[in-house]
C-alpha cells in the first residue's frame, strides 16, 4: 500500500485560522481556496459520496488492515501511553506520525503504526484483519485526486498481516495521506471529495479541524454499497452493455430553433435603494455574474482606492488572506444565518469581532486588480447575491 504524498508546489494551500461559528452547523473554511476555478470560493463540504463508518478497534485500540495497522487513542492518552499499550517504541511511533512521545492525543485520534503488532482477535476484543472486497482498486477510491494533482507515492515498508491472522469483516482499506505544509483539513477533504466531518471522525480531529505537518490521515472510504457498485460495474467484468436505442431504430430528426437570448441589464450600482435587503459593497460595474459552482458571487470592478462597505449590519467573523495571491478576505456574519464575503480588498478598516453597520467602510479596492468579489451565503451555501441587492 503506497502512502500518498502531494507536491507542495501544486497544493500550497492556505494555513489560515479555522473557526467554528456558533450560529452555524458547519465550520467556515476561511482558506477560500478555489477562487475562480471550477469551484470558485466554494467552502461547502464535498459530500458526493457517503463515507463508511470507521471499524471498531480492539481493547488496545488497534485496527488492522491487510497492509497496515492503526491505533486509536483513549481520553487522556499521550503518545507514550499508546506505544506502551500496543508494545511499540514510542520514538519510532512518534517519528512516523510527526509527534513526540510526550505529545497529548485527543480521544479517538488515530496514529498509524510503522510496523505490525499482534493482530486483533477475540482474545484482544477485536475482530481480526479488515478484508477488502476482491477486485477493489484502492487507489481508484481517491476519485480524481491522483489524476489531477502532482503526486509522488512512497512505498512503505511492507507489513503484511500474518498468514494465520484471523479474518475480520469486509471493508475498504483507507488511503493514507501525509499532510504537507500549508494543507488544511478542508483542502484535503475537497481533494478526495469527502466530507470534512467524515475526515474528522475517521481521524479523531478536534472541533477546529486542526491538522499538523507530516500527520498521516486516513481518507474515509465510501460506504460499502457504493464501493460494491464500483466493483460490479467495472468494464470487462460481466456487466451487460445495453444496446443503444439508435442501433435498433433511428432516432427522429430534431428541428432546432435557435433564439437569441436577451442580454441581461447591467444594474446601476450608483443607485442603491433603501428597500433592498443589502447594499452594494462598492460602486462600480459588475464584470462577472453569479453562477453557482463556477462563480459563487459577483465580481465588481471599481476605481482603485474606492471604499468597500458592509452590505448589511453584522459582526466581522474573519479577516484572512489568500496564501497564494495575498488577496485579503473579510467575512461578515449577519442575522438569519447569512454571511457576506468580500474577497480581494485592501486597507482593511475593521477587526475580527467588531460590529459593522450597513454602508460602513470595511476596506478599500486594491490598486492592482481593481475589483471586489462579493458573495452572500445562507449558512455555508452560496446563493445569488442579486435578489438581496435589488
Amino acid at each position: 500500500m503506497a502512502l500518498i504524498r502531494f507536491s507542495g508546489t501544486r497544493l500550497l494551500l492556505a494555513g489560515t485560522a479555522l473557526a467554528v461559528l456558533s450560529a452555524c452547523d458547519e465550520p467556515l473554511d476561511f482558506d477560500l481556496r478555489d477562487k475562480f476555478g471550477e469551484r470558485s470560493l466554494d467552502t461547502t463540504d464535498a459530500t458526493l459520496q457517503p463515507a463508511a463508518p470507521r471499524p471498531r478497534a480492539d481493547r488496545r485500540g488497534v485496527i488492522s488492515y491487510p497492509n497496515y495497522q492503526v491505533a486509536v487513542a483513549r481520553r487522556g492518552d499521550r503518545l507514550q501511553d499508546v506505544a506502551d499499550r500496543i508494545g511499540l517504541d514510542a520514538l519510532s511511533l512518534g517519528e512516523y506520525n510527526g509527534l513526540k512521545p510526550s505529545d497529548p492525543l485527543r480521544e479517538g485520534e488515530v496514529v498509524v503504526l510503522p510496523g505490525r503488532v499482534r493482530e486483533p482477535s477475540p482474545e484482544t476484543g477485536g475482530v481480526g484483519v479488515i478484508q477488502s472486497p476482491g477486485g477493489v482498486d484502492i487507489s481508484s477510491l481517491a476519485g480524481n485526486a491522483i489524476d489531477n494533482a502532482a503526486i509522488q507515492t512512497d512505498t512503505l515498508p511492507p507489513a503484511p498481516a500474518a498468514a494465520d491472522a484471523p479474518k475480520g469483516p469486509t471493508g475498504i482499506e483507507p488511503i493514507r495521506h501525509q499532510v504537507q505544509r500549508g494543507e488544511t483539513a478542508f483542502s484535503i477533504a475537497r481533494l478526495y471529495n469527502v466530507s470534512v466531518r467524515s475526515l474528522a471522525e475517521w481521524n479523531g480531529l478536534g472541533s477546529d479541524f486542526t491538522i499538523r505537518e507530516n500527520q498521516i490521515l486516513l481518507i474515509p472510504p465510501i460506504a460499502a454499497t457504493h464501493a460494491q457498485a464500483e466493483i460490479i460495474t467495472q468494464p470487462g467484468e460481466g456487466s451487460p452493455t445495453p444496446t443503444p436505442p439508435s442501433a435498433k431504430k433511428p432516432l427522429p430528426e430534431e428541428t432546432v430553433v435557435v433564439t437569441e437570448a436577451p442580454q441581461p441589464k447591467t444594474p446601476d450600482l450608483q443607485q442603491s435603494t433603501n428597500s433592498a435587503q443589502m447594499a452594494y459593497p462598492v460602486k462600480g460595474k459588475i464584470i462577472r455574474s453569479y453562477a453557482k459552482g463556477k462563480n459563487n458571487g459577483i465580481d465588481i470592478a471599481a476605481a482603485s482606492g474606492s471604499p468597500v462597505s458592509a452590505a448589511a449590519g453584522g459582526k466581522v467573523a474573519a479577516i484572512t488572506e489568500d496564501a497564494e495571491t495575498g488577496a485579503k478576505i473579510v467575512v461578515i456574519r449577519h442575522p438569519d444565518n447569512l454571511m457576506t464575503v468580500y474577497y480581494n480588498v485592501s486597507d482593511v478598516a475593521v477587526s475580527k469581532g467588531s460590529t459593522v453597520s450597513r454602508g460602513g467602510k470595511i476596506a478599500s479596492v486594491p490598486s492592482s486588480d481593481s475589483y471586489v468579489h462579493f458573495e452572500v451565503r445562507k449558512g455555508f451555501d452560496s446563493v445569488d447575491p442579486m435578489p438581496f441587492l435589488q
